[in-house]
């Protein structure tokens, strides 16, 4: 089965010969022929970035692009994607960039999968085959966030196009002389065809690699790198004889591993409300009935025929700053052109998590300014619970919304995965029936304490006890506006370099402070 998901653009900018965006959210229904489909968070293996490719409306004989990144987390899976300087690829760039064709939508070959009760197909595991633009959108959740165009570059990957029938099932029967056996193939599915192929064993004894030097070494590598299969196998080849040929086996260096400290996420966003950033002007003005000035409406008691009650309802303003958050690289003319490709992609995944981590750090920062402090408590297991059980009513009295996460630093976590009774049997981390009293483990960034959803969130103060570790939030008190991040480049002729930066635009609102309780040490 082939799963399309898409949604509108919401950016464009004409630099650069890029479209990139949300490619498939994470355990967000989608509607397809098959029916309505969820994929579990992680489901989806991504196969060599250079070998997945962008299709017109999911035909295979029509590529207008090749990906050059994807990033994946707990939500989604985003993607940038390359766009061919052929006739076809300017014509959809021209269309993406105008709004006329706007979505991008992922097709998957199903490994694992489980329907419910209900209908819903739920994929459990996938390999991503390719991702198309598309007109129609199936899933409202997966947006193009981002579409460069530039009439000077040339696109320099190859394509090639396997036909498939687009409207009707289609069965491929291959055979070798030596092995007639057919083995079917897992099954693809997508929103307007069902695949099913079929094809036999691939049989080889060895490979003759025309790999006699060093230079024919490289040249091979380079070859294999740009799609060539073939020159993958004589590469293989010549590593399989290393024993023999040692110099043809120059030193490697890991492109699909990078070392970093840095995944940390935004669990203090995440535990709040989320909207879309207006899109004029740094305020966010907020109506607001909370205020000592406001008034609402009542209602009382009437005896017959006297008047009701009659207060006018009187609000105000609440204003909230937009603030924008940005960060720079330079990079010279020579490592972009004699780097390899995972740089740039390992430079702008880091960018993406500098901003995450600076506008989280900014939440926590509205938290502590605005939120309420809690009644004081010990750095023990009874005050944690005291703490946790006392501020979940008192949010409730003070907003009229139910408490439903904690956001507690690492200290604070570490603390409730070691809490134990009086026999000695963990409080928050079990999960046997006899303690129900939550579940928090070594790999549990969101848990749960006292049944308040947990984000263990690296901003937070991180010495368990100390003031506002913890904060107990009603969702509906607080609301992150945000705007889309977006990049930005400039060439400097001068020191032959480019000036690279990622920005976006964030106002923290805390509309009720009685819904954010700050833990305080007693």
């Amino acid at each position: 089965m082939r799963l399309n998901f898409s949604s509108e653009i919401e950016a464009a900018d004409v630099e650069r010969r890029i479209i990139a965006g949300i490619v498939v959210p994470f355990n967000k229904v989608g509607y397809t022929s098959v029916g309505p489909v969820i994929f579990e968070s992680g489901s989806i293996k991504i196969p060599d970035t250079k070998n997945v490719k962008l299709l017109a409306n999911h035909d295979s004989t029509n590529p207008i692009g090749r990906a050059q990144s994807f990033q994946t987390n707990d939500n989604q899976i985003t993607g940038s994607f390359k766009i061919s300087s052929s006739a076809t690829g300017q014509d959809f760039l021209i269309r993406a960039s105008e709004g006329l064709i706007a979505s991008l939508s992922i097709g998957v070959e199903v490994i694992s999968s489980k329907p419910s009760k209900d209908g819903t197909l739920y994929v459990q595991e996938a390999v991503m085959k390719e991702v198309s633009l598309v007109e129609s959108p199936a899933f409202s959740d997966a947006v193009v966030t981002k579409v460069a165009a530039s009439e000077g570059e040339a696109d320099q990957t190859p394509t090639e196009p396997t036909p498939t029938n687009e409207s009707e099932a289609v069965v491929d029967t291959q055979t070798t002389e030596a092995v007639v056996t057919e083995t079917p193939a897992a099954e693809t599915v997508e929103a307007s065809r069902q695949t099913i192929k079929a094809s036999a064993p691939y049989i080889t004894s060895s490979v003759r690699s025309p790999i006699k030097s060093m230079g024919g070494y490289a040249l091979h590598s380079i070859k294999a790198k740009l799609g060539d299969d073939d020159s993958a196998l004589y590469v293989r080849a010549a590593a399989d004889s290393t024993s023999t040929n040692p110099a043809f086996n120059p030193t490697q260096y890991l492109t699909n591993m990078f070392v970093s400290n840095t995944n940390f996420g935004r669990a203090a966003i995440d535990a709040c409300t989320k909207a879309t950033l207006p899109g004029a002007g740094f305020t966010v003005n907020v109506p607001s009935l909370i205020t000592g000035t406001d008034a609402a409406p009542t209602v009382a008691s009437t005896a017959e025929s006297a008047a009701p009650s009659n207060t006018g309802m009187t609000s105000t303003y609440e204003s909230y700053t937009v603030t924008k958050y940005a960060g720079q690289q330079t990079i010279s003319l020579e490592l972009i052109e004699r780097s390899d490709p995972i740089f740039m992609d390992q430079l702008m995944i880091q960018l993406e998590r500098a901003y995450l981590k600076a506008t989280d750090a900014a939440v926590i920062a509205a938290f502590i300014s605005s939120g309420t402090a809690a009644t004081a408590t010990a750095n023990t297991a009874a005050g944690l619970i005291n703490f946790l059980s006392t501020e979940s009513a008192a949010a409730y009295a003070g907003t009229s919304y139910f408490a439903k996460n904690v956001v507690i630093g690492s200290g604070t976590w570490a603390a409730a995965m070691g809490y134990q009774d009086s026999t000695g049997r963990p409080i928050f981390n079990t999960t046997t029936p006899m303690n129900s009293a939550g579940q928090v483990g070594n790999s549990s960034i969101r848990g749960n304490l006292l049944g308040l959803d947990t984000f263990v969130d690296v901003n937070a103060v991180a010495t368990a006890g100390a003031d506002n570790s913890a904060f107990v939030i009603a969702p509906e008190a607080v609301t992150i506006f945000e705007s889309p991040t977006a990049m930005f480049s400039v060439n400097v002729v001068s020191s032959m370099s480019v000036n690279l930066a990622i920005y976006g635009y964030m106002a923290p609102a805390i509309l009720q402070a009685k819904g954010v309780r700050k833990y305080k040490t007693s």
